[in-house]
Protein backbone atom coordinates (compact mmCIF):
# COMPACT_ATOMS: atom_id res chain seq x y z
CA UNK A 1 0.00 0.00 0.00
CA UNK A 2 1.45 3.66 -1.21
CA UNK A 3 1.81 6.31 1.63
CA UNK A 4 -0.47 8.23 0.36
CA UNK A 5 -3.28 5.85 0.76
CA UNK A 6 -1.95 4.25 3.60
CA UNK A 7 -2.56 8.02 5.22
CA UNK A 8 -5.76 8.77 3.35
CA UNK A 9 -6.90 5.10 4.79
CA UNK A 10 -6.14 6.50 8.66
CA UNK A 11 -7.54 9.14 7.77
CA UNK A 12 -10.88 7.41 6.72
CA UNK A 13 -10.70 4.81 9.76
CA UNK A 14 -10.24 7.37 12.38
CA UNK A 15 -12.72 10.10 11.32
CA UNK A 16 -15.27 7.26 10.67
CA UNK A 17 -14.05 5.00 14.25
CA UNK A 18 -14.95 8.12 15.81
CA UNK A 19 -18.42 8.61 14.22
CA UNK A 20 -19.25 5.80 14.92
CA UNK A 21 -18.16 5.58 18.44
CA UNK A 22 -20.72 8.62 19.28
CA UNK A 23 -23.63 7.22 17.11
CA UNK A 24 -23.50 4.07 18.57
CA UNK A 25 -22.78 4.81 22.01
CA UNK A 26 -25.49 7.69 22.51
CA UNK A 27 -27.55 4.61 21.05
CA UNK A 28 -26.36 2.00 23.31
CA UNK A 29 -27.03 5.05 26.22
CA UNK A 30 -30.39 6.00 25.00
CA UNK A 31 -32.09 2.86 24.36
CA UNK A 32 -30.32 -0.16 26.21
CA UNK A 33 -28.23 1.57 29.56
CA UNK A 34 -31.21 3.83 30.35
CA UNK A 35 -34.19 2.93 28.38
CA UNK A 36 -37.05 5.78 27.81
CA UNK A 37 -39.57 3.74 30.24
CA UNK A 38 -39.97 3.20 33.86
CA UNK A 39 -38.02 0.39 36.43
CA UNK A 40 -39.84 -1.46 38.97
CA UNK A 41 -37.76 -2.42 42.34
CA UNK A 42 -36.05 -5.26 41.23
CA UNK A 43 -34.84 -4.32 37.95
CA UNK A 44 -32.93 -1.63 39.27
CA UNK A 45 -31.42 -3.75 42.12
CA UNK A 46 -30.50 -6.16 39.23
CA UNK A 47 -28.74 -3.30 37.71
CA UNK A 48 -27.23 -1.79 40.46
CA UNK A 49 -25.81 -5.68 41.21
CA UNK A 50 -24.79 -5.79 37.63
CA UNK A 51 -23.34 -2.44 38.40
CA UNK A 52 -21.30 -2.96 41.33
CA UNK A 53 -19.35 -6.38 39.93
CA UNK A 54 -18.53 -4.11 37.11
CA UNK A 55 -16.64 -1.71 39.21
CA UNK A 56 -14.68 -4.57 41.31
CA UNK A 57 -14.03 -6.31 37.98
CA UNK A 58 -12.61 -3.27 36.44
CA UNK A 59 -10.51 -2.57 39.66
CA UNK A 60 -8.72 -5.90 39.47
CA UNK A 61 -8.49 -5.52 35.85
CA UNK A 62 -6.85 -2.13 36.67
CA UNK A 63 -4.72 -4.51 39.33
CA UNK A 64 -3.40 -7.03 37.07
CA UNK A 65 -2.35 -4.10 34.58
CA UNK A 66 -0.38 -2.45 37.25
CA UNK A 67 1.22 -5.60 38.80
CA UNK A 68 2.42 -6.75 35.17
CA UNK A 69 3.66 -3.07 34.66
CA UNK A 70 5.72 -3.24 37.31
CA UNK A 71 6.41 -6.82 37.97
CA UNK A 72 10.02 -6.24 38.14
CA UNK A 73 9.73 -4.45 41.22
CA UNK A 74 6.84 -5.66 42.64
CA UNK A 75 7.14 -8.29 45.35
CA UNK A 76 7.16 -11.87 43.54
CA UNK A 77 3.68 -13.10 45.95
CA UNK A 78 1.56 -10.34 45.00
CA UNK A 79 2.05 -10.29 41.13
CA UNK A 80 1.82 -14.01 41.32
CA UNK A 81 -1.58 -13.57 43.17
CA UNK A 82 -2.99 -10.71 40.86
CA UNK A 83 -1.66 -12.18 37.19
CA UNK A 84 -1.85 -15.56 37.72
CA UNK A 85 -5.63 -16.43 37.91
CA UNK A 86 -6.40 -13.49 35.14
CA UNK A 87 -3.57 -15.39 32.84
CA UNK A 88 -5.42 -18.33 33.77
CA UNK A 89 -9.14 -17.66 33.00
CA UNK A 90 -7.76 -16.15 29.53
CA UNK A 91 -6.16 -19.30 28.91
CA UNK A 92 -9.29 -21.32 29.72
CA UNK A 93 -11.11 -19.02 27.34
CA UNK A 94 -8.36 -19.90 24.79
CA UNK A 95 -8.49 -23.52 24.94
CA UNK A 96 -12.53 -23.89 25.09
CA UNK A 97 -13.19 -21.42 21.99
CA UNK A 98 -10.04 -20.52 20.48
CA UNK A 99 -9.71 -17.20 19.18
CA UNK A 100 -13.40 -16.44 19.28
CA UNK A 101 -13.17 -17.47 23.10
CA UNK A 102 -10.43 -14.89 23.83
CA UNK A 103 -12.61 -12.00 22.10
CA UNK A 104 -15.71 -13.66 23.92
CA UNK A 105 -13.85 -12.74 26.98
CA UNK A 106 -12.83 -9.34 25.90
CA UNK A 107 -16.73 -8.40 24.71
CA UNK A 108 -18.12 -10.16 28.05
CA UNK A 109 -15.64 -8.15 30.02
CA UNK A 110 -16.11 -4.95 28.09
CA UNK A 111 -20.38 -5.35 28.64
CA UNK A 112 -19.71 -5.54 32.25
CA UNK A 113 -17.64 -2.38 32.43
CA UNK A 114 -20.27 -0.73 30.33
CA UNK A 115 -23.03 -1.93 33.43
CA UNK A 116 -20.23 0.36 35.90
CA UNK A 117 -22.99 3.13 36.23
CA UNK A 118 -25.41 1.61 37.72
CA UNK A 119 -23.39 1.05 40.45
CA UNK A 120 -22.21 4.67 40.87
CA UNK A 121 -25.45 6.15 40.74
CA UNK A 122 -26.70 6.82 44.19
CA UNK A 123 -30.15 7.02 43.74
CA UNK A 124 -32.53 4.46 41.81
CA UNK A 125 -33.90 5.86 38.66
CA UNK A 126 -37.59 4.47 38.94
CA UNK A 127 -39.37 6.79 36.40
CA UNK A 128 -38.91 8.13 33.37
CA UNK A 129 -37.08 11.35 33.74
CA UNK A 130 -34.99 9.87 36.09
CA UNK A 131 -34.03 7.18 33.40
CA UNK A 132 -33.60 11.04 31.34
CA UNK A 133 -31.16 12.31 34.23
CA UNK A 134 -29.19 9.37 34.35
CA UNK A 135 -28.14 9.46 31.20
CA UNK A 136 -27.26 13.19 30.74
CA UNK A 137 -25.16 12.70 33.71
CA UNK A 138 -23.19 10.04 31.87
CA UNK A 139 -22.96 11.27 28.52
CA UNK A 140 -20.52 14.19 28.86
CA UNK A 141 -17.69 11.58 29.99
CA UNK A 142 -19.27 9.14 27.22
CA UNK A 143 -17.85 12.42 24.79
CA UNK A 144 -14.90 12.76 27.52
CA UNK A 145 -13.64 9.18 27.08
CA UNK A 146 -11.84 9.25 23.94
CA UNK A 147 -9.59 12.35 25.69
CA UNK A 148 -9.07 11.06 28.50
CA UNK A 149 -7.87 7.60 27.16
CA UNK A 150 -5.27 9.32 24.94
CA UNK A 151 -3.89 11.74 27.74
CA UNK A 152 -4.08 8.83 30.06
CA UNK A 153 -1.79 6.29 27.26
CA UNK A 154 -0.02 9.34 26.21
CA UNK A 155 0.71 11.68 29.27
CA UNK A 156 0.04 9.98 32.07
CA UNK A 157 1.51 7.09 30.90
CA UNK A 158 4.69 8.79 30.19
CA UNK A 159 5.20 10.66 33.49
CA UNK A 160 4.46 7.86 35.37
CA UNK A 161 7.12 5.67 33.10
CA UNK A 162 9.85 8.60 33.47
CA UNK A 163 9.46 8.56 37.02
CA UNK A 164 9.94 5.05 37.65
CA UNK A 165 12.91 5.05 35.22
CA UNK A 166 14.79 7.85 37.35
CA UNK A 167 14.64 6.15 40.36
CA UNK A 168 16.99 3.75 38.59
CA UNK A 169 21.03 3.59 37.61
CA UNK A 170 21.80 4.47 34.57
CA UNK A 171 21.98 0.84 32.83
CA UNK A 172 17.90 0.75 34.02
CA UNK A 173 19.11 -2.72 35.70
CA UNK A 174 19.53 -1.44 39.44
CA UNK A 175 16.71 0.62 41.48
CA UNK A 176 18.21 3.32 43.46
CA UNK A 177 15.71 5.23 45.17
CA UNK A 178 16.34 9.05 44.70
CA UNK A 179 20.27 8.61 44.10
CA UNK A 180 20.02 10.28 40.87
CA UNK A 181 18.07 13.19 42.35
CA UNK A 182 21.08 13.80 45.13
CA UNK A 183 23.44 13.64 42.52
CA UNK A 184 21.93 15.78 40.49
CA UNK A 185 21.36 18.55 43.11
CA UNK A 186 24.73 17.95 44.52
CA UNK A 187 26.47 18.82 40.60
CA UNK A 188 27.62 22.68 40.18
CA UNK A 189 26.08 22.22 36.08
CA UNK A 190 22.55 21.38 37.75
CA UNK A 191 23.05 24.68 39.85
CA UNK A 192 24.03 26.78 36.96
CA UNK A 193 21.56 25.34 34.79
CA UNK A 194 18.73 25.63 37.33
CA UNK A 195 20.27 29.41 38.05
CA UNK A 196 20.07 30.02 34.44
CA UNK A 197 16.58 29.39 34.02
CA UNK A 198 15.23 31.60 36.90
CA UNK A 199 16.96 34.36 35.18
CA UNK A 200 14.96 33.25 31.93
CA UNK A 201 12.16 32.79 33.80
CA UNK A 202 12.57 36.36 35.61
CA UNK A 203 13.28 38.25 32.86
CA UNK A 204 11.99 37.02 29.43
CA UNK A 205 8.18 36.79 30.58
CA UNK A 206 8.43 40.98 31.89
CA UNK A 207 10.30 42.19 28.96
CA UNK A 208 8.27 40.36 26.36
CA UNK A 209 4.97 41.75 28.25
CA UNK A 210 6.87 44.98 29.09
CA UNK A 211 7.37 45.17 24.83
CA UNK A 212 3.73 43.48 23.96
CA UNK A 213 2.07 45.80 26.42
CA UNK A 214 4.31 49.08 25.11
CA UNK A 215 4.04 48.58 21.59
CA UNK A 216 -0.01 47.76 21.80
CA UNK A 217 -0.69 51.01 23.08
CA UNK A 218 1.61 53.27 20.77
CA UNK A 219 0.86 51.69 17.69
CA UNK A 220 -3.13 52.41 18.47
CA UNK A 221 -2.27 55.41 17.97
CA UNK A 222 -0.26 55.63 14.49
CA UNK A 223 -2.49 55.91 11.36
CA UNK A 224 0.29 52.65 10.01
CA UNK A 225 -0.36 50.95 13.14
CA UNK A 226 -1.32 47.77 11.63
CA UNK A 227 1.44 47.50 9.51
CA UNK A 228 4.16 48.19 12.36
CA UNK A 229 1.94 45.28 14.41
CA UNK A 230 2.73 42.93 10.92
CA UNK A 231 6.53 43.40 11.23
CA UNK A 232 6.72 42.88 15.18
CA UNK A 233 4.39 39.64 15.13
CA UNK A 234 6.32 38.36 12.29
CA UNK A 235 9.31 36.42 14.06
CA UNK A 236 6.71 34.79 15.97
CA UNK A 237 6.51 33.04 12.52
CA UNK A 238 10.25 32.30 12.65
CA UNK A 239 11.31 28.43 14.36
CA UNK A 240 13.45 28.88 17.30
CA UNK A 241 16.15 27.68 15.36
CA UNK A 242 15.70 29.76 12.61
CA UNK A 243 15.51 32.79 15.09
CA UNK A 244 18.95 31.59 16.53
CA UNK A 245 20.53 31.34 13.33
CA UNK A 246 19.30 35.01 12.55
CA UNK A 247 20.79 36.31 15.75
CA UNK A 248 23.98 34.34 15.38
CA UNK A 249 24.98 36.90 13.04
CA UNK A 250 23.80 39.72 14.74
CA UNK A 251 26.37 38.35 17.65
CA UNK A 252 29.01 37.20 15.36
CA UNK A 253 32.75 38.12 16.19
CA UNK A 254 33.54 39.68 13.12
CA UNK A 255 32.76 43.28 12.86
CA UNK A 256 31.73 43.29 8.83
CA UNK A 257 29.00 40.84 10.05
CA UNK A 258 27.65 41.32 13.83
CA UNK A 259 26.71 44.07 14.64
CA UNK A 260 27.96 44.58 18.27
CA UNK A 261 30.99 44.34 17.16
CA UNK A 262 30.77 46.71 14.36
CA UNK A 263 29.40 49.40 16.57
CA UNK A 264 32.70 48.66 18.97
CA UNK A 265 34.67 48.77 15.69
CA UNK A 266 33.32 52.46 14.99
CA UNK A 267 33.63 53.03 18.84
CA UNK A 268 37.48 52.16 18.40
CA UNK A 269 37.05 49.55 20.75
CA UNK A 270 38.17 45.65 20.34
CA UNK A 271 36.19 42.60 19.06
CA UNK A 272 34.84 40.00 21.16
CA UNK A 273 32.20 37.35 20.93
CA UNK A 274 28.88 38.34 23.03
CA UNK A 275 28.35 34.36 23.48
CA UNK A 276 31.21 34.08 25.97
CA UNK A 277 31.03 36.56 28.01
CA UNK A 278 30.34 35.25 31.41
CA UNK A 279 26.53 36.41 33.09
CA UNK A 280 25.78 38.71 29.97
CA UNK A 281 25.99 35.49 27.89
CA UNK A 282 22.51 34.71 29.08
CA UNK A 283 21.21 37.85 28.55
CA UNK A 284 21.97 37.76 24.82
CA UNK A 285 20.00 34.65 24.88
CA UNK A 286 16.96 35.93 26.49
CA UNK A 287 16.82 38.91 24.28
CA UNK A 288 16.24 36.51 21.23
CA UNK A 289 13.18 34.93 22.50
CA UNK A 290 12.23 38.18 23.94
CA UNK A 291 12.37 39.14 20.54
CA UNK A 292 10.31 36.05 19.14
CA UNK A 293 7.13 36.73 22.00
CA UNK A 294 6.51 40.79 21.38
CA UNK A 295 4.68 40.01 19.21
CA UNK A 296 2.81 37.20 20.90
CA UNK A 297 1.98 39.56 23.81
CA UNK A 298 1.47 42.79 21.79
CA UNK A 299 -1.40 41.00 19.79
CA UNK A 300 -3.05 39.39 23.19
CA UNK A 301 -2.97 42.93 25.08
CA UNK A 302 -4.04 44.74 21.97
CA UNK A 303 -7.24 43.46 22.37
CA UNK A 304 -7.77 43.88 25.84
CA UNK A 305 -7.00 47.25 25.55
CA UNK A 306 -9.56 47.66 22.46
CA UNK A 307 -12.12 46.25 24.26
CA UNK A 308 -11.83 48.13 27.72
CA UNK A 309 -14.93 50.32 27.58
CA UNK A 310 -14.65 54.11 26.55
CA UNK A 311 -16.32 55.89 29.17
CA UNK A 312 -13.92 55.21 31.66
CA UNK A 313 -11.26 56.81 29.73
CA UNK A 314 -13.28 59.80 28.72
CA UNK A 315 -14.37 60.10 32.41
CA UNK A 316 -10.42 60.25 33.66
CA UNK A 317 -10.18 62.89 30.81
CA UNK A 318 -12.77 64.92 31.76
CA UNK A 319 -11.38 64.64 35.42
CA UNK A 320 -7.62 65.64 34.03
CA UNK A 321 -5.71 62.53 34.37
CA UNK A 322 -2.60 62.65 31.87
CA UNK A 323 -1.59 60.40 29.14
CA UNK A 324 0.24 58.43 31.61
CA UNK A 325 -2.60 58.44 34.51
CA UNK A 326 -5.27 57.17 32.24
CA UNK A 327 -2.57 54.44 30.72
CA UNK A 328 -1.28 53.38 34.39
CA UNK A 329 -3.77 53.62 36.64
CA UNK A 330 -7.03 53.23 34.07
CA UNK A 331 -5.89 51.09 31.38
CA UNK A 332 -3.30 48.71 32.62
CA UNK A 333 -5.99 47.64 36.18
CA UNK A 334 -8.50 46.81 33.52
CA UNK A 335 -6.38 44.33 31.66
CA UNK A 336 -4.47 42.84 34.61
CA UNK A 337 -5.90 39.60 34.30
CA UNK A 338 -5.31 39.61 30.64
CA UNK A 339 -1.90 40.47 31.36
CA UNK A 340 -0.90 37.73 34.02
CA UNK A 341 -2.22 35.18 31.49
CA UNK A 342 0.20 36.27 29.15
CA UNK A 343 2.93 36.59 31.48
CA UNK A 344 2.56 32.98 33.11
CA UNK A 345 2.18 31.86 29.65
CA UNK A 346 5.41 33.22 28.47
CA UNK A 347 7.00 31.80 31.66
CA UNK A 348 5.55 28.58 30.83
CA UNK A 349 7.53 28.02 27.37
CA UNK A 350 10.73 30.15 29.02
CA UNK A 351 10.78 26.93 31.42
CA UNK A 352 10.64 24.20 28.22
CA UNK A 353 13.15 26.59 25.76
CA UNK A 354 16.06 24.58 24.78
CA UNK A 355 16.36 25.44 20.65
CA UNK A 356 17.71 29.07 21.61
CA UNK A 357 20.65 27.86 23.65
CA UNK A 358 21.89 24.15 21.91
CA UNK A 359 22.23 26.61 18.68
CA UNK A 360 23.59 29.53 19.81
CA UNK A 361 25.92 28.00 22.47
CA UNK A 362 25.41 24.51 22.97
CA UNK A 363 25.47 24.96 26.75
CA UNK A 364 28.79 26.43 26.69
CA UNK A 365 30.22 29.54 28.54
CA UNK A 366 28.24 28.80 31.80
CA UNK A 367 24.60 29.29 29.35
CA UNK A 368 23.06 25.58 30.29
CA UNK A 369 19.72 25.60 31.28
CA UNK A 370 17.79 22.56 32.35
CA UNK A 371 16.43 21.12 29.09
CA UNK A 372 20.11 21.48 27.35
CA UNK A 373 21.65 20.02 31.00
CA UNK A 374 19.11 17.05 30.55
CA UNK A 375 20.42 16.57 26.94
CA UNK A 376 23.54 16.35 27.40
CA UNK A 377 23.14 12.97 29.61
CA UNK A 378 19.97 11.93 27.32
CA UNK A 379 22.14 9.33 25.21
CA UNK A 380 24.23 8.01 28.19
CA UNK A 381 22.75 8.11 31.25
CA UNK A 382 18.85 7.84 30.84
CA UNK A 383 17.99 7.45 34.76
CA UNK A 384 19.84 11.22 35.55
CA UNK A 385 18.12 12.35 32.14
CA UNK A 386 14.57 11.38 33.37
CA UNK A 387 15.20 12.91 36.56
CA UNK A 388 15.65 16.16 35.29
CA UNK A 389 12.91 16.00 33.24
CA UNK A 390 10.22 15.40 36.04
CA UNK A 391 12.16 18.17 37.95
CA UNK A 392 11.09 20.56 35.38
CA UNK A 393 7.74 19.38 35.09
CA UNK A 394 7.60 20.04 38.64
CA UNK A 395 8.88 23.51 38.07
CA UNK A 396 6.42 23.80 35.55
CA UNK A 397 3.11 22.42 37.02
CA UNK A 398 2.40 25.27 39.49
CA UNK A 399 3.36 27.90 36.75
CA UNK A 400 0.08 25.99 34.20
CA UNK A 401 -2.70 26.12 36.71
CA UNK A 402 -1.90 29.35 37.79
CA UNK A 403 -2.31 29.97 34.45
CA UNK A 404 -5.16 28.00 33.66
CA UNK A 405 -6.94 29.52 36.87
CA UNK A 406 -6.46 33.06 35.60
CA UNK A 407 -7.87 32.20 31.99
CA UNK A 408 -11.16 30.70 33.67
CA UNK A 409 -11.33 34.62 35.92
CA UNK A 410 -10.55 36.22 32.69
CA UNK A 411 -13.10 34.30 31.09
CA UNK A 412 -15.90 34.70 33.77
Amino acid sequence: MSPMLQGFMTIVIGVGGCVAYFYFSNLFIDKILFPPRAMNQEQVKTRRLVGLVAIAVFALLMAVAIAAIFRSVLPAGLTNLLVTPALSIIYLFYSVGGALGAWLLVILVALVVLFAPWGRLPKAGLTLGDNINRANMLRPWLFLFPAIAALGLYLVYPVVGSFWRSLYNRAGDEFIGFGNYAVMFSDDGFQTALLNNFLWVLFVPAASTFFGLLVAQLTDRLSWGNIAKSLIFMPMAISFVGASLIWKFVYANNPDIGMINAIRETLGMASLDPMQVPFWNNFFLMFILVWIQTGFAMVILSGALRGIPEETIEAAIIDGANPFQVFFKIKVPQIMGTIVVVWTTITILVLKVFDIVYTMTGGNFGTDILPSYMMSYMFRDDGRATAVAFVIMIIVLPVMIWNIRQARAEMR
